[in-house]
Parts: structure tokens; C-alpha cells; sequence
């Protein structure tokens, strides 16, 4: 009976300093759901659409998910700091949707804006006449008919600025669109290389296209009919080309242009004439009609 009394009390001893060794062993250990809090917070900052939408709530959430993220001896408190950053990450989720739902309705809206703009447009394009009305009077006529349906000094103001612009460009409307024709002051003599002093008014061209992106435009070179064809379609189609290069590095975007050499083939007058050949050489840059649809 002594004896194991004795093993009993040993045994018991041991157990007692096992448990002892086993709480001394046990420090700070990582919260339970610091994991799954980070995945949330990192899923969001990936996301292409919401990671940049509410920038001080997702600091804050990352602030919150490193502090739940450190390990402790306290466990209720390591829960407690989870909690918190995982309300954190759902706050600025919620803020960042909220944003880009506000973002979209706002794209909509114009979209829609655009829309009745666009369908006004169609009914005063109906309404006017095509009889044998000057070009420019039909434009400032235009001009002024639309302005007059404008609800907003905003939209009255980029009317008469575009009409300003296109009086200063001396552009001509047609069924193609707006013309502006370049005449061979641009160039010498059988060359296709811009003279120096041709800038101020591909300036203005360039710095109206940069307005209105949203427009294709056609550069076509003609020449008169002194020399071949083939080198009149090879010069012409040159100098077309050095007017696009032009407006390509004065920043126009060299997608919406086309360049095309029409020779000697689209005269505007005889050629028989000095007088006729020299309005023949010149370069007609072609801005697509949708353009009139800025003046509403």
C-alpha cells in the first residue's frame, strides 16, 4: 500500500509540473479569423474596380487587419481586434461600391444626356432646308437655331465657340463633312516637305481636332496636271502624308486620320490657267459629319 501510495503521489507531482512547463511554454499566439480577415482585405485591394474608390477607409481596414494580425496572449482581446478589421474591410468595401455605383449612374446619365442631344440634332438636321443656301449662312443659320433650343449659357457658349472655330478655319460644310482646304502655299514647287511658315494654320486644324476626338477626318493631297499621273499621285499623296505627320506630332491621335493621294483626278478649276492650276494643287482635310452634332 505504501508503495503505491507513494508511485500515485510521484505520478501526480509529474502531471502538476507537466501542466506548469506546458503554461510556461505558451506565449503570444495569432488570433483566430486574422486569416480569413486578411484574404478579405487583400481581395479587395485587388480588385481592379474598387481598390482606388475609397483610398482613407481601406488605409484604415489595412491598419486594423495588421493590429488583428499580431499575436497575443489575450484572446478575447485577439478576437476583439477581428472583429474590428473585419468591419473595417466591410466598411470600406461598402464606401468603394457605393462610389462605383455613383460613378456608373453618373456615366449613364451622360450617356443618356447624349442621347437626347444626338436625337435634337437628327430633328434640326430634318428641319433645314437644303435649298441653294450659302454654306456659311447655313451654318450660322444652324448655329443659331440650336443655340436657341440650348437650356444652359454652358451650351451656348461651345456653340458659338465651335462656330468661331470654324469661321477661322475658313471650313466649308458639304454632305462629306467639313472641308478645309489647304492651299500649295504649304509646300515648293514640286516638293512635298512643309514650308516653315505653314504652321500657324495647321496649328489651329490640330488644336480643333484635339477638341473634338471623337471625329475621323481624310487628308487628300490634289496637284494640277503638269507631269504624269503616277507622279502626280506620288506627290500629292506625299504631301498628304506630311500634313498627317504634322497633326500626328502636334498630338492629334494618328488612328482617327487618313491620308490619300488623289492626283491630278478632283479638279476645283481648269487647268489651262495659272490662276486654275495653282487652286488645284492643295490639300482638302475632311472632318466627318457626326462633327455638327457639337453644336447642341
Amino acid at each position: 500500500m505504501k508503495t503505491s501510495s507513494h508511485s500515485f503521489k510521484l505520478l501526480a507531482i509529474a502531471a502538476a509540473a507537466a501542466m506548469m512547463l506546458s503554461a510556461c511554454s505558451s506565449g503570444p499566439t495569432r488570433p483566430e479569423g486574422a486569416d480569413e480577415v486578411r484574404g478579405k482585405l487583400t481581395q479587395l485591394q485587388s480588385d481592379a474596380q474598387l481598390a482606388t474608390l475609397a483610398p482613407v477607409a481601406i488605409k484604415e481596414a489595412e491598419a486594423a487587419v495588421v493590429a488583428a494580425e499580431e499575436p497575443r496572449e489575450d484572446l478575447e482581446q485577439g478576437r476583439h481586434l477581428v472583429t474590428i478589421a473585419d468591419r473595417k474591410v466591410d466598411t470600406a468595401r461598402a464606401q468603394a461600391q457605393a462610389r462605383l455605383t455613383e460613378d456608373q449612374r453618373k456615366v449613364l446619365s451622360a450617356q443618356r444626356e447624349g442621347a437626347r442631344l444626338e436625337s435634337r440634332t437628327r430633328e434640326a438636321d430634318i428641319a433645314r432646308s437644303d435649298a441653294n443656301i450659302a454654306r456659311a449662312d447655313a451654318d450660322l443659320s444652324r448655329s443659331q437655331a440650336e443655340m436657341a433650343r440650348m437650356d444652359t449659357d454652358a451650351a451656348k457658349q461651345k456653340a458659338a465657340e465651335l462656330q468661331r472655330q470654324i469661321a477661322e478655319l475658313n471650313a466649308k460644310a458639304t454632305e462629306r463633312g467639313l472641308v478645309v482646304t489647304l492651299g500649295d502655299v504649304l509646300f515648293a514647287t514640286g516638293r512635298s516637305e512643309l514650308k516653315g511658315g505653314s504652321a500657324s494654320n495647321l496649328s489651329k486644324l490640330a488644336a480643333f481636332l484635339k477638341q473634338y476626338p471623337d471625329r475621323t477626318v481624310l487628308i487628300e493631297g490634289h496637284t494640277d496636271n503638269v507631269g504624269s499621273d503616277a507622279s502626280n499621285v506620288s506627290l500629292s499623296q506625299r504631301r498628304a502624308d506630311s500634313v498627317k505627320s504634322y497633326l500626328v506630332g502636334q498630338g492629334v491621335g494618328a488612328a482617327r486620320l487618313t491620308s490619300s493621294g488623289m492626283g491630278e483626278g478632283s479638279p476645283t478649276a481648269g487647268n489651262e490657267s495659272a490662276t486654275g492650276r495653282q487652286q488645284n494643287r492643295r490639300v482638302e482635310v475632311v472632318i466627318s459629319n457626326p462633327l455638327v452634332s457639337t453644336l447642341r
